[in-house]
């Protein structure tokens, strides 16, 4: 846990300083850095690891209930966000991806290992490939397709967009159809380290580009609440584990990681697919800070105390 909060903390200040430093640039190279994630690694990590994914009887459950939590998690952001708070499109967007995508990779891993153990550790990879990536492949990048400033117009755009632009739905699909001597132990291997290349990068753009609001008098520095980051909260740390507990209730034998990854706060990948769609990148990395920074404390108090 440790050398996760270190990076974290040092990926925030490196990208606040460099800001600082170079204003304008290290944020426009943020965004850049944003893309080159998602075109080039986050595919490598998708394929290598779904060749080898077997799902069993045993997480069945637990999984459906993963997927109808994202789904419904998704329907109540954009309840709140459209029909109540009226917001504008790449705003209500934010929110919804916001509170769908959890950093259940970057944060969850580790806690889960930490707290739980290596045998809790291989059920919550299981439900991370499934479950998150299906959220993020089809869930969330759908979303940036219909709220989006940069998918088009129409409707046949806006389909071609979620195709066009979501280089892991077809890394996903080549990722289950290839045998798993395509993807060698090495090369998995390889593919989960590189998942400290969005932790950085991605903590790095949060810092920038908060700075840039600083700069330009939208925000200040803690960004105060306001009503689509309470709804994210909401939606992701307290109707996300609840939802799940709730489906989970008539089945026994649900792995304990699978809660525990439910509380995860909004993923990096909020401002990936923030900033290839056009939606509010305020929203997506004040909504990072807030939900990290929650989770954080509680953790943290729950191992004081215990």
């Amino acid at each position: 846990m440790l050398w996760i909060l270190l990076a974290i903390v040092a990926s925030v200040a490196a990208g606040i300083f460099g800001e600082h430093r170079w204003p304008e640039k290290a944020g426009i190279g943020s965004r850049r850095g944003l893309l080159l994630i998602l075109y080039f690694v986050l595919p490598l990590i998708v394929f290598f690891n779904l060749v080898h994914v077997e799902i069993d009887f045993g997480g069945g459950a637990g999984i459906i209930a993963g997927l109808l939590m994202s789904i419904c998690v998704g329907l109540l952001a954009w309840f709140f966000s459209v029909p109540v708070l009226k917001l504008e499109r790449p705003v209500a967007g934010a929110v919804i991806v916001s509170s769908i995508l959890a950093n259940t990779s970057y944060l969850g891993y580790p806690m889960v290992y930490t707290l739980m153990g290596g045998d809790a550790l291989t059920q919550a990879v299981l439900f991370d490939v499934v479950v998150s990536y299906l959220t993020f492949m089809l869930g969330a990048f759908a979303v940036g397709a219909a709220f989006g400033t940069k998918a088009g117009e129409g409707f046949r755009q806006r389909v071609r967009a979620f195709f066009f632009k979501n280089p892991l739905l077809v890394a996903a699909i080549l990722g289950l159809l290839a045998p798993e001597s395509f993807a060698p132990d090495i090369a998995v291997e390889i593919s989960r380290i590189l998942v400290l290349l969005p932790l950085v990068v991605g903590f790095f753009a949060v810092g920038a580009i908060l700075t840039e609001e600083v700069r330009d008098g939208v925000m200040k520095v803690p960004p105060r609440p306001h009503k689509p980051l309470g709804a994210v909260m909401f939606c992701r740390l307290i109707a996300a584990p609840s939802l799940l507990f709730l489906f989970t209730l008539p089945f026994s034998g649900i792995p304990s990681s699978y809660y525990l990854l439910a509380v995860m706060p909004t993923g990096l990948n909020s401002m990936i697919v923030g900033h290839a769609y056009g939606l509010d990148l305020r929203t997506c990395a004040e909504a990072i800070v807030y939900t990290t920074t929650i989770v954080l404390l509680g953790v943290a108090g729950y191992t004081l105390i215990a």
